[in-house]
This record gives C-alpha cells, structure tokens and sequence, in this order.
C-alpha cells in the first residue's frame, strides 16, 4: 500500500482511463499479494529491498495495465444508453447488403433508359399521374410502360440469380 503512488503513475502512463485505474490498481495489489505468496518475488540480492520491491511492483502493475488496455472488453465497450441504436448509427448496412445493392444497381444499368427512368420514378413523391402528365404521355401509356419495366427488370433479376 505505501507504493500506492508508483503503481497509479505506472497506470496513467500506460493508457489506463481514470475511471478504471482504482479497479486495475486492486488488481495489481492482489496480483502482487498472490505472487508473493507462492514465491514469485524474487528480489536482486544486489539492490537495496525497497528499490527492489518499486521495480517489482512497476513491472507487475505494467504487465496488468497492458492486459487490460488490450483487451476486447476495453477496445469495444460504449456507454451510452441506448447502444444497439448508436452502433447502427456508426455501422449502417451490412457489407453483404452493401454488395446486394451494388450487384442490384448493375442490373438496373443494363435496362434500357426509359424503363429505368420509369422505375425510378416510382421514388418520386409524386404520382404516376403527375409524373405521365409532366411528361406528356397519357396515364395508361405510363402505367404500361411501367409494368413493361418491371417484366424487364424481373427477367434480369431471375438472369442475374442464376
């Protein structure tokens, strides 16, 4: 307990947050504890004893520091309150369905303008009323087209499954 001072300046200096460094300083002394207990201190004959036991004391509190700073449960915890909902923020989609959607997209390049154009109107806010009308064509003429698009984009799809 008198190197109290040593082992939390071996912990600041290697990485350990302050809101831990209390926990991993127990875990240094019990460590310490148990380790002279079965005859793991082995002190320099050559070095005076208080000497010897600070770096004792030093490595044993550097080796505990490095295996918490290291490990998974460290690198990888957020407090937050809500931390499925942070972590979708960070991540987004799945690399699996970022590769879906890519692959998805090429087959919407191969149609050809007009049907793409069409199904992407599908998108718009507005409806496929609004969307014939700006562009001059009668309702029926869009509403086929579109179901003519969306029998090209399937036979594509059913191509690209295969």
């Amino acid at each position: 307990m008198a190197e109290q001072g040593l082992i939390v300046g071996t912990l600041i200096k290697s990485g350990v947050p302050r809101r831990d460094r209390a926990d991993v300083a127990q875990q240094v002394l019990l460590g310490a504890w148990q380790s002279v207990k079965r005859g793991m201190y082995r002190p320099d004959p050559r070095l005076e004893p208080r000497v010897a036991l600070r770096n004792w004391l030093r490595g044993v509190a550097w080796r505990n520091a490095s295996h918490y700073v290291l490990s998974a449960y460290v690198r990888h915890s957020i407090i937050h309150p809500e931390p499925l909902g942070l972590r979708r923020d960070i991540l987004g989609p799945s690399l699996e369905a970022q590769i879906l959607a890519r692959d998805m997209l090429e087959v919407l390049v191969d149609l050809k303008a007009w049907q793409r154009e069409i199904l992407l109107a599908l998108d718009d806010p507005e409806s496929l009323v609004q969307y014939a009308k700006r562009r001059g064509l009668n309702p029926s003429t869009a509403a086929s087209r579109l179901r003519i698009a969306r029998k090209a984009l399937a036979q594509r799809l059913r191509r690209w499954r295969r």
